[in-house]
């Protein structure tokens, strides 16, 4: 399996050297599932179209928080006046 993984990196390597980045991000895609346990038949017959990446500053990347984002039509409240309530 090795074997199959090294070529596989070499041929992503070609890929990419040729500007043919389609491709270099489907033999990658072959590759982590090849890593991950799938057989080199199941690799090789994988859709991995709709496979996203996690991007950075998401869960699990670099970071806790998560990006929320409100409702639509949702306009956050005023302000509070900090000049009220205050004694002298």
């Amino acid at each position: 399996m090795t074997e199959s993984i090294d070529t596989l990196h070499q041929q992503m390597k070609a890929a990419a050297a040729a500007m043919d980045f389609e491709t270099a991000s489907r033999l990658r895609d072959r590759i982590a599932l090849l890593r991950d346990g799938a057989s080199a038949g199941e690799a090789a017959s994988a859709d991995t179209s709709g496979l996203t990446r996690q991007q950075p500053g998401r869960m699990g990347l670099g970071t806790s928080r998560q990006r929320v984002e409100p409702p639509e039509g949702w306009t956050p409240p005023p302000k509070p006046d900090l000049m009220v309530g205050r004694k002298r």
